[in-house]
């Protein structure tokens, strides 16, 4: 168990920006928030293994698409939520956990943790950044037996769309529940849910999860210096990952729909190929020639400037854009038992019209 520092901070945000795969959040949003931990606490890292095994865990997020105008998600709502589960919740939360990483949801939960007390967990509901809450929900998205609980906070109160939920039910039903208000709330909104036990965090999550980010941007900072070029590389380097295409961005056909950002973006290369990104508030799926598909969540698909070295979010991408496509094997990066549940690909495959189960290879997704 270790302090978090102001360094922590800036390497979460670097580092969660390559795993936000195209979401995650927003750079400002992840310094203002992890800033803001840092001024009114002292929030503490702590490993899974250093918690009792019935030490109970919240995963704290935001929920909604980046491409929603009027949301508003203040510090005082990831707060607000989380006292909304401690509220309801039968038992003594210990700690706090992100469902992703990202531009801002590598640092989710610090914020409250630094404010009530608890400790920020090293693990992650997925590695990298995904658009459904069922995909960071450790395994859980199907089952009608464990009953959760979910609360939001957010919104703007000068519009009315200020709103404070809590839910009870099965994990499909409240996320289901929880993605509405965020709709309503403007598009996004600050979230607390899955209060569970240590022990179901070691054996579930992506272990180490805020770790390999802050490792990934310490390398990113250390190249910084050395101009753009040097930064891809050691952000290669460091995952095992590579570019798998380079060109300029010739057509974004991306719209906002129920919360979600849902659409396709074309790169086109030097020699006349043609790369398409689909995407669900983020990059799920790569297809090449003749849609031969490239890469397939849980893949880390990203989008990096070739001018800068910076990652581009899907909000950001602009026509004309010198970017390259990154993308880091889902074999060499730890996978939580979410991206495994066959039953998280349905939705997803019904809002981008296209197969991402049948590509995984998965042990648990071969049925």
């Amino acid at each position: 168990m270790r302090e978090l520092t102001k360094e922590d901070v800036l390497a979460a945000v670097r580092g969660g920006s390559v795993f936000a795969s195209g979401g995650g959040g927003w750079v400002d949003h992840g310094l203002e928030i992890g800033g803001a931990a840092l001024a009114i606490g002292k929030p503490k890292l702590a490993s899974p293994d250093e918690l009792p095994d019935d030490a109970i865990i919240l995963t704290c997020t935001a929920i909604g698409a980046p491409a929603g105008t009027d949301w508003q998600m203040l510090g005082k709502d990831y707060i607000k939520a989380v006292e909304l589960i401690i509220e309801k919740y039968d038992g003594t939360i210990t700690g706090v956990m992100t469902p992703q990483n990202g531009m801002s949801s590598t640092i989710n939960g610090w914020l409250p943790a630094a404010a009530l007390g608890l400790v920020v967990v090293d693990a992650t509901g997925d590695i990298r950044a995904h658009p459904t809450g069922k995909m960071g929900s450790l395994g859980l998205a199907s089952s009608i037996e464990y009953e959760t609980i979910q609360a939001v906070a957010g919104g703007k109160p000068e519009l009315g769309t200020y709103l404070e939920l809590v839910v009870k039910g099965s994990p499909a039903r409240t996320s289901n529940i929880l993605r509405t208000a965020a709709d309503m709330a403007g598009g996004f909104i600050a979230a607390a849910r899955h209060p569970l036990p240590a022990k179901y965090i070691r054996e579930h999550a992506a272990i180490g999860g805020i770790s390999i980010a802050i490792g990934l941007g310490q390398a990113i900072l250390a190249a910084e210096p050395d101009g753009p070029a040097q930064v891809i590389e050691a952000i290669c380097s460091h995952t095992g990952g590579s570019l798998i295409a380079r060109g300029k961005i010739a057509r974004k056909a991306v719209q906002y729909s129920g919360a979600f950002d849902i659409g396709t973006i074309e790169l086109a290369e030097a020699d006349g190929s043609r790369v398409l990104l689909h995407v669900m508030n983020e990059y799920m799926a790569v297809d090449g020639h003749e849609g031969v598909r490239l890469s397939t969540f849980p893949d880390v698909i990203t989008t990096i400037s070739l001018d800068t070295g910076r990652p581009v979010s899907v909000g950001h991408i602009e026509g004309g854009m010198n970017i390259g496509v990154f993308v880091i094997d889902r074999s060499l990066i730890p996978l939580s038992s979410s991206v495994k549940d066959p039953s998280v690909y349905p939705e997803v495959e019904q809002a981008l019209g296209i197969e991402l189960l049948r590509y995984l290879n998965l042990p648990d997704a071969a049925e």
